[in-house]
């Protein structure tokens, strides 16, 4: 299926996208929305999924692939406002929101609060994880530095022994993102969306691998009961790209819930 790469401007920031399939008046839209560090073609072939019956918006999310960086920490909220404004700009009828990982956090909100008919939530993100002391200990441990290595090395070396502090203890995603995007992943990651999920009335697919360590298929078990109209499908040996691990089963099963002959 032929797809086209486009880019529009919303709020002046440039946000990237892939399109591809029949434009179909009759027909819902995909939203797909990839996952942290990631960007459009992570996800492509959740797009080749549905595409032949289906229009499907393959998006860069800011901070991501060809995407301009937030001006600021954005947090969930500031992510998904400019999903609506996306979906708006370009008059996408019947959004059906399908978000893998930190898109799924997009999507969740999205649909809380917008009359969304139906999303698929991928191994995604929105619970907040459970942290344990050694977690904490290593916060902490962290702001006390913050606070007395400027005092003790001087302001420059302070930050330079903070910053290199912070790209060891970070996870490959932090230590790989700009100051900016770091700053938005420690925003996002402590956000949980339970509060939300109770009030989406969109009938929602959650996909997940059972191995997986990124978002354990707890989150998607406890989604699936906060989530009034959902239903689970999980894959043993599969991980946080379920997607990938499994894409025959994935294709049969999100053929089957988003596409009515």
């Amino acid at each position: 299926m032929q797809s086209e790469e486009r880019n529009i401007i919303i709020d002046g920031l440039t946000i990237h996208y892939e399109v591809s399939g029949p434009e179909n008046p009759d027909a819902p839209n995909i939203l797909l929305m990839h996952g942290w560090g990631c960007d459009h073609t992570t996800v492509r072939s959740i797009a080749n999924a549905l595409n032949h019956k289906l229009r499907v918006y393959n998006v860069d999310l800011p901070g991501h692939g060809k995407s301009s960086e937030p001006p600021a920490p954005w947090g969930v909220d500031d992510f998904t406002s400019l999903i609506e404004k996306f979906v708006n700009q370009l008059n996408i009828t019947d959004p059906i929101p399908v978000g893998h990982s930190f898109g799924g956090r997009i999507s969740i909100l999205m649909a809380s609060r917008n009359p969304i008919k139906k999303m698929v939530l991928v191994d995604a993100a929105g619970i907040k994880p459970k942290r344990s002391l050694k977690y904490y200990i290593k916060v902490y441990s962290f702001k006390t530095a913050k606070k007395i290595l400027p005092i003790l090395l001087g302001k420059e070396n302070g930050e330079k022994a903070i910053q290199a502090w912070r790209g060891k203890a970070g996870s490959s995603d932090y230590r790989n993102s700009s100051p900016v995007m770091r700053a938005v992943m420690s925003r996002c990651v402590n956000e949980d969306l339970k509060n939300v999920m109770p009030s989406i009335k969109a009938s929602t697919l959650l996909i997940w691998g059972e191995n997986d360590t990124a978002t354990p298929l707890s989150d998607a078990q406890t989604m699936e009961k906060l989530i009034p109209d959902a239903g689970l499908v999980s894959w043993p040996g599969c991980g946080h790209y379920s997607f990938l691990d499994n894409p025959g089963g994935f294709r049969a099963v999100i053929r089957s819930f988003l596409i009515t002959e």
